[in-house]
């Protein structure tokens, strides 16, 4: 690896294996935990419950590891880089399911009412308003913790993971609106 600059962050071609587990472990169990609370929400029409649990999971995960390798991850950076794995290992797959696309396109993930960004926080939000509303009418310690345990997920992404781990390390942050608003751009 060369050398960083004095007061720069390094930035990855390939993210260190522990860091991709990370992201991506937290990830799953957000949209894991995410669907038990729906379906503990809506404990009074189980039916339902486990129906909108399912299709958020469904949802969610298809939005993370198929929309997104089909959709943004053909333009960005470590689709061009030989070799490279970025924080969520999403490269590798979109390598696999898309053609690269111009680099010019990345940018655009955030344009949009319903772009990859909007709608990848939405699904990190929506069990969280679900669980909330859910407690108004059918507390239960079970739908309460769950609901911490997700709270406390989000609130590492956003504290930890994208500012220390994914967006202040990537070599696609010059480029991303994701990272300008992380503020990391110049770190």
């Amino acid at each position: 690896m060369p050398p960083r600059k004095a007061g720069k962050a390094e930035t990855y071609t390939r993210y260190p294996l522990s860091t991709v587990v990370i992201y991506n472990g937290s990830t799953i169990l957000h949209f894991l935990l995410g669907a038990a609370g729906i379906a503990l929400a809506c404990a009074y029409w189980p039916r339902m419950g486990y129906s909108l649990g399912i299709l958020y999971f469904v949802h969610s995960f298809a939005e993370m590891y198929v929309v997104m390798p089909l959709t943004v991850c053909p333009s960005c950076t470590y689709r061009r880089i030989k070799g490279a794995l970025c924080v969520a290992g999403l490269n590798l797959l979109s390598a696999r399911m898309a053609k690269e696309r111009p680099k010019k396109e990345f940018p655009r993930r955030a344009e949009g009412i319903f772009c990859a960004n909007n709608v990848y926080m939405a699904s990190l939000m929506v069990p969280i308003a679900a669980m909330i509303a859910g407690m108004l009418f059918n507390f239960s310690a079970a739908l309460l913790l769950v609901f911490l345990i997700v709270a406390a997920l989000l609130i590492f992404r956003f504290f930890v993971i994208f500012p220390k781990l994914a967006c202040l390390h990537c070599k696609a942050k010059h480029a991303c609106p994701q990272a300008a608003a992380m503020g990391v751009r110049d770190k």
